[in-house]
């Protein structure tokens, strides 16, 4: 059965927070919501302007709160970009800590990404094999916890993917699975459907995102990944391609939840529910 949930990241361009998100999955009926973490604290999210959620936050308290309003935590985006250096630096103790906060408030996963651009002066053979470290360190963690660890084309290697499948491959792991993206794939050039068609095994989560024709035309195949869709979802050009999507899951079968990706306002997420419940 495929289930609907929402992205609170929705209403970081309006400056909306955590709770203006519940409440707008709460007046559209859904049970699922998927937040970002930070590693720390942010003054913006502390004063209320940012939907994310501090890693030093009380997640008992975050989760009768979710409970309270009948929402389930599909995913943490714990998206610190984990390949290459950086990742190794910061990426893994990112991941790590945003795990041990899923299991905290009963959260089966934690999404993983790479970063906007390709790492200067690294190779990618170079890349691959730093990313395949950071992995290697975070897998464990998964496993004692028992949360999965998604990885969601965003960046030049995630959407790679011959990159993709020779990570999954190297560690074939129940715990390292794939969160699909129609916005992402889309914006980077390639066949969404074909990107989800190569990558359902490991399919856990997704994000569904449309593309306005605008921003299409101005940099699709010259960007990787999109924060959130401008217009709402089935309002764009990849609203074909979502659509072909949805049919190939349930076709296949396929148990989750699908986050809407969207402009948070109160207009695109109802036009978002109604395109997606009318496909679901």
């Amino acid at each position: 059965m495929i289930e609907l949930g929402l992205h609170t990241d929705n209403w970081r361009p309006l400056s909306g927070n955590f709770q203006t998100a519940a409440e707008s999955a709460v007046k559209y009926g859904l049970e699922h919501i998927e937040f970002a973490v930070i590693h720390g604290q942010n003054f913006i999210q502390a004063m209320g302007y940012d939907p994310g959620i501090s890693l030093q936050s009380n997640p008992r308290a975050l989760k009768r709160y979710c409970d309270q309003k009948g929402l389930k935590v599909s995913q943490i985006d714990g998206s610190y970009p984990l390949m290459g250096p950086d990742g190794s630096a910061f990426g893994v103790q990112y991941v790590q800590q945003s795990i041990r906060f899923a299991a905290d408030i009963g959260c089966p996963m934690v999404d993983t990404v790479d970063g906007a651009f390709e790492i200067e002066g690294f190779s990618k053979e170079e890349v691959f094999r730093i990313t395949c470290d950071n992995y290697r360190q975070c897998l464990p963690w998964a496993e004692d916890y028992g949360v999965i660890i998604n990885v969601e084309p965003h960046g030049p290697y995630t959407t790679d993917g011959d990159f993709m499948q020779r990570l999954f491959d190297y560690f074939d792991s129940e715990y390292l699975r794939f969160n699909m993206d129609t916005g992402n794939s889309f914006i980077s050039g390639l066949d969404p459907v074909a990107y989800l068609q190569r990558f359902r095994k490991y399919l856990s989560h997704a994000h569904i995102k449309d593309v306005s024709e605008g921003l299409a035309a101005a940099v699709r195949g010259e960007e990787t990944g999109i924060a959130t869709s401008e217009v709402p979802i089935g309002g764009g050009v990849n609203a074909g391609n979502i659509k072909r999507c949805i049919q190939y899951l349930k076709e296949t079968d396929w148990d989750g939840v699908v986050s809407i990706e969207c402009y948070g306002s109160d207009e695109n997420i109802a036009a978002s529910v109604e395109f997606l419940r009318g496909l679901l």
